[in-house]
């Protein structure tokens, strides 16, 4: 039997991937906890230094990244195991991490797996991708970050139209709102994500960390709490190797050797 959620180290960056197809990628308990164990070996691999989260669509006819919980397992009363008690919703929502993950989608990413996108930290898509939050045509609502994640990324108006008509906003669309931060051919979401990978990991790791930390912060925190944090992120990072390195390395004119340190 193939594994629900894989994981696969290729130098700097790993590959995660939701791998339960014949279920358009739907969250039932294994989901959440392959997931879970994804991000542990993702921030425990110091040889790892960013992730794409991506899924298998292999043999659907409208390529679907992720269609969000598992209606078959709430249904038969296994709602409580969609989630877990660090991560939240499939594992990953309010999961506390370092590393950047980027969210590679090459088709339909509705309500929970729309809200696994907007805990990502960048989103790539392709141009048959689409973005929603269907909860209101079930009489639900989207509980695992969406009502609040969506109007941070696109705007009050555009999210709340969104949320309240339970309709996708098409890649086009979520890409012209902020959502999405690149673009990609069909079939190829995956291929850019990498790229944008490598451009992160080509710079320094722990710059790299702390600046993402500060970033999600201003989300909730005042001005002084981020100057603060800025300041202790800021004090850390000036007192690695690799800030010598990489003053070392613009001296001498050549590329710096980051080791994350």
């Amino acid at each position: 039997m193939s594994e629900i959620v894989t994981y696969e180290a290729d130098g700097r960056i790993a590959i995660i991937t939701l791998n339960r197809p014949d279920a358009r990628n739907a969250v039932n308990g294994d989901v959440a906890q392959g997931l879970e164990a994804a991000i542990d070996r993702l921030e425990a691999d110091d040889d790892v230094w960013v992730a794409i989260l991506t899924a298998n669509t292999q043999g659907q006819e409208r390529p679907v990244f992720c269609a969000g919980a598992d209606l078959k397992a709430i249904n038969s009363g296994k709602a409580g195991e969609l989630g877990t008690s660090r991560g939240g919703f499939a594992g990953f929502v309010y999961r506390e991490r370092r590393k950047p993950v980027i969210a590679a989608v090459d088709g339909l990413a509705t309500a929970g797996g729309c809200e696994i996108v907007l805990a990502a930290d960048l989103v790539v898509a392709s141009e048959r991708s689409a973005f929603g939050l269907a909860e209101v045509k079930r009489n639900l609502i989207a509980g695992a970050g969406g009502l609040f994640r969506l109007p941070r990324a696109i705007g009050q108006a555009a999210a709340m139209e969104a949320i309240l008509t339970g309709e996708p906003i098409p890649a086009q669309r979520a890409y012209d709102l902020g959502l999405v931060s690149r673009l990609a051919p069909a079939g190829e979401a995956v291929d850019e994500a990498r790229r944008l990978a490598e451009q992160i990991t080509a710079a320094a790791p722990l710059a790299v960390w702390a600046s993402r930390k500060v970033v999600l912060a201003a989300a909730w925190a005042d001005d002084e709490t981020l100057k603060k944090m800025t300041d202790d992120e800021f004090g850390g990072v000036l007192r690695s190797e690799d800030t010598s390195e990489g003053l070392t390395a613009f001296i001498e004119k050549r590329a710096p050797q980051w080791k994350g340190r």
